[in-house]
């Protein structure tokens, strides 16, 4: 093996299997990952439940149906499953521009996962970008969209994209989608690579109209993760 295939090796990469699983390569840290919610379900922010133990190479589910997930046991097989692998386009040309004073954020609802950070029983994101003329305002919208775990919401200050800085990692979301974060590579079915952002949500329930990524239609699917059930 040469240095340099061994260097690629060694760099965290996520592909994207036809009808079949997402195998990663690299060893990302692979963790279990749940919102903490108020008293009136409002999430407040992420706990970390778990760092699963991985090795270099693995595959996680994405079609649903493991008996092990976030792991693929080969079911995907056995249920027939078929993805449509149709996520396309960079994150600039799908989003719509929500406005701002000091600030300016953006909204692309194609890969919206429902986490709901961007929201409480007061107010939510969108509402609030049309006073971020004060200060305190426009810091609770940073903080909101901070909390987005696939980057539906982004902002600009000074017309520079501002991101929390963010971990190589791979995160199972309780009943949700796969987080990953720290701009790993994430290549499709087709073998185009999905823009590389720092952090984005990848269907594992099945049911995405936007697969490999999540569009939040795990809530409605009624997915579970198997280990909860």
């Amino acid at each position: 093996m040469s240095a340099s295939e061994s260097s690629d090796d060694a760099v965290p990469t996520i592909t994207v299997a036809p009808n079949g699983p997402l195998i990663v390569k690299g060893g990302p840290p692979l963790y279990r990952r749940r919102p903490v919610n108020s008293e009136h379900g409002e999430p407040l922010t992420w706990q970390t439940t778990e760092r699963i133990e991985t090795d270099g190479l693995y595959g996680l589910c994405r079609c649903g149906h493991s008996e092990n997930k976030p792991f693929c046991d080969g079911t995907h097989a056995k249920v027939d499953f078929v993805a449509a692998d149709t996520a396309t386009g960079a994150y600039d040309d799908r989003s719509k521009v929500l406005g701002g004073t000091g600030i300016e954020v953006s909204d692309d609802r194609s890969i919206c996962a429902h986490a709901g950070f961007c929201g409480n029983r007061a107010t939510n994101v969108w509402k609030m970008v049309r006073e971020t003329e004060d200060s305190t305002v426009r810091a609770q919208v940073i903080a909101m969209v901070e909390r987005c775990p696939s980057g539906a919401l982004s902002y600009r200050i000074d017309e520079a994209v501002v991101e929390p800085l963010l971990p190589d990692a791979i995160t199972a979301i309780d009943d949700g989608p796969l987080w990953v974060t720290g701009n790993l590579r994430v290549t499709s079915s087709d073998g185009s690579v999905i823009e590389t952002r720092n952090r984005v949500t990848l269907c594992r329930c099945g049911a995405s109209a936007n697969k490999p990524l999540c569009d939040g239609a795990h809530a409605e699917a009624g997915f579970s993760d198997s280990f909860r059930d």
